[in-house]
């Protein structure tokens, strides 16, 4: 699971009287609270009242209760242990969660200021009985994060048994379990948690306003129709549905597990291979993590490293994202053009006038937190609020109409939007808020063992002042890391550990955190732990690393601007016009590569692989040459070059046409 997952999933449907009514108490109980959490983190929104960290020590509780209620109802808490005995469990956690916000408000002020440094053993087992609910989400969900977090934790305790650098003389229990919870400043209750609860949840407010009235629905539709109208735009259609709904989904393998359920028979049927058609759905969605507002909300954690404001990293996250989707969608309408003999115009229902309000609202989303951050310099959350309301009352207005219409005013009709807004929101905030709780746990064992020193220091002696090899050293330790985990952590551990090194080193603060961003999205797609790649090849029943491979080649832009960052740092140094001219000569050696991967030249095997090598070779100066120069002359040869081939590889097609003919 990453980030920010979907909340439909399939019904349990009970086999028993005792099972339905557990699972009805178990749904009771998962609303109650879902609707109590989005009050209260509304009423935040609306007032400030209390500000982050008292926030954070209410809501990260209701969080846990969520999550293991969301479990219980879906039959996934202990599923081995039957129907009844993982309700004691739920209710134990729910009640000592319960009890911890009654304890940790009452006594907020003693533990945080007064009791500071000298907790006494109640703060010490509520914080770190909460600690360990956290920890046991992330074991049954993030188990990769989950070792790593014990793996640190018995480090910190037992440092002193650790030879060489890393060694350090160990801290007592009583420390560790502080730095965790109590001391607030680290572990479940730091500034991470207080993230997802505010900013990202300001915005994630928008997100499920956007669901619940079926605004994501419409825009998958919007690009079923586009195919319907030309067969040949089919691939394309795939690309702008699932691209346009992971920029608001946050989340690779989540997207690809709902939008590829549609995409990818879609482009099976038209011809294109099991493989093909999941690696397309995989470079698609993996776009999602690149496209602002959410951009699988780094966007919201580099504005709290950098210490600017959320409109600074959008205003460049968008570039680097529209390189990507200009890269992607020209080597996809090469497949097209491949496999474009054998596409058949799929049938689907016309847009309706509910579909074409979402689509509207949809857009007036991102306009509107663009102009309210960009143009009126409002705050974030605040942007995210009055887009939200906008939304909210346009979209119910628009609804009511429907209803009107229909003459359907049964008490489900009515209700499923707001129902389903409650539940997205509760879901995914507090999903999230746990997932950043836990991260919160490794910073803290980071934080008081001293390891990012440690590495930076290493990182620092090895590469010495060669940029070069620094940059690929942070580039392996991202990879290593970023192996079976979200975005979210990846991110994280980069920028904690590696960052603040390589700008020391005196690279510019913005590209080295987009740098670390890159690596952390890499690390869904690179081998051999594809979260990606395992859910699409799963859809196409299409061999895993076949398509994980294929899906590399798909997404080479993405691996081009961890280069270009460096020797092109205008990339996302400063936003706005000054961005343009890095642009248009990356976009030039991106769409040269795509060319030189995905096309055709020539009948003669050794010709055709010698024009792919000089195309190669041209895009490879163009990106990497940090003299501006140079690399602008390469890349007008590279757009020379690429209009050449590509009329080169359509002659051969028609060649290839007649011929079959």
């Amino acid at each position: 699971m990453a980030e920010i997952t979907q909340t439909d999933e399939p019904e349990i449907v009970p086999q028993t009287r005792l099972e339905a009514g557990l699972l009805q108490a178990a749904n009771l109980l998962f609303y109650a609270f879902s609707l109590g959490f989005f009050i209260y983190l509304f009423r935040y929104y609306m007032t400030g009242i209390g500000g982050p960290t008292l926030l954070a020590v209410s809501a990260v509780p209701l969080a846990v209760c969520i999550v293991y209620l969301n479990d219980l109802r879906k039959g996934n808490l202990y599923p081995r242990l039957g129907p009844v005995i993982p309700w004691f469990f739920a209710l134990a956690y729910i009640l000592f969660s319960l009890y911890s916000i009654y304890y940790l408000v009452s006594e907020f002020d003693n533990i945080r200021i007064y009791r500071i440094g000298i907790w006494n053993n109640h703060d010490l087992i509520v914080g770190g009985g909460m600690a360990v609910l956290v920890l046991e989400y992330a074991r049954r969900h993030y188990f990769a994060l989950f070792v790593i977090n014990i793996i640190l934790l018995l480090y910190t305790l037992f440092g002193y048994m650790v030879p060489g650098t890393f060694n350090h003389p160990g801290m007592s229990f009583r420390r560790v379990v502080s730095s965790v919870s109590v001391e607030m400043s680290t572990g479940i209750f730091e500034r991470l948690a207080q993230l997802g609860l505010t900013l990202i949840g300001s915005f994630i407010l928008v997100l499920a306003v956007l669901r619940a009235f079926g605004c994501i629905d419409s825009i998958l539709q919007a690009s079923s129709r586009i195919a319907a109208r030309s067969p040949k735009l089919l691939p394309q259609a795939a690309i702008i549905g699932s691209f346009g709904v992971a920029a608001v989904s946050g989340s690779g393998a989540a997207n690809a597990a709902t939008t590829g359920s549609a995409t990818i028979p879609a482009l099976i049927r038209a011809g294109f291979p099991r493989t093909t058609a999941a690696a397309v759905e995989t470079a698609s969605s993996l776009g999602g993590q690149l496209m602002p507002p959410l951009m699988g909300i780094a966007a919201f954690l580099m504005a709290e490293y950098l210490r600017e404001s959320y409109f600074e990293v959008v205003a460049r996250g968008f570039v680097p994202a529209i390189v990507y989707f200009i890269g992607v969608a020209f080597a996809v309408y090469l497949l097209g053009m491949r496999y474009q003999h054998r596409a058949v115009a799929p049938e689907v229902e016309p847009i309706r006038f509910m579909d074409k309000v979402n689509i509207g609202a949809y857009f007036l989303a991102v306009a509107g937190l663009i102009y309210l951050m960009g143009v009126e310099r409002r705050a974030a959350m605040s942007s995210a609020q009055n887009v939200f309301i906008v939304l909210f009352v346009g979209l119910t207005v628009a609804f009511l109409f429907r209803v009107w219409r229909q003459r359907d005013f049964s008490v489900r009709t009515l209700s499923n939007p707001f129902v389903r807004l409650i539940e997205s929101f509760s879901n995914i905030t507090s999903e999230l808020t746990v997932l950043l709780a836990t991260l919160g746990v490794l910073t803290a064992s980071f934080t008081i063992t001293g390891v990012p020193t440690k590495v930076g220091t290493i990182l620092m002696e090895g590469a010495g002042v060669n940029i070069a090899v620094m940059g690929l050293v942070a580039f392996a330790f991202g990879y290593v890391v970023g192996m079976g985990l979200p975005v979210a952590p990846t991110y994280i551990i980069t920028a904690v550990v590696i960052v603040p090194f390589m700008i020391q080193a005196g690279m510019d603060p913005w590209v080295v955190h987009f740098f670390a961003f890159f690596v952390a999205v890499f690390g869904e797609l690179s081998p051999p732990t594809s979260v990606v790649a395992a859910v699409t090849s799963r859809i196409a029943e299409a061999p895993f690393i076949r398509t994980m491979m294929y899906a590399l080649l798909l997404c080479m832009p993405l691996m081009v601007m961890m280069a270009a960052v460096f020797t092109k740092p205008d990339l996302v140094a400063v936003p706005g016009l000054a961005q343009i001219p890095a642009f248009l000569i990356v976009v030039a050696a991106t769409v040269t590569l795509s060319l030189a991967f995905q096309g055709s030249f020539a009948t003669s095997r050794m010709l055709d692989w010698a024009v792919r090598l000089v195309l190669i070779v041209i895009a490879l100066v163009t990106i990497l040459s940090p003299d501006r120069t140079i690399a602008t002359i390469a890349a007008v040869l590279s757009a020379l070059a690429t209009v050449v081939g590509f009329y080169a590889m359509q002659r051969l097609f028609r060649k290839s046409a007649l011929k079959a003919a």
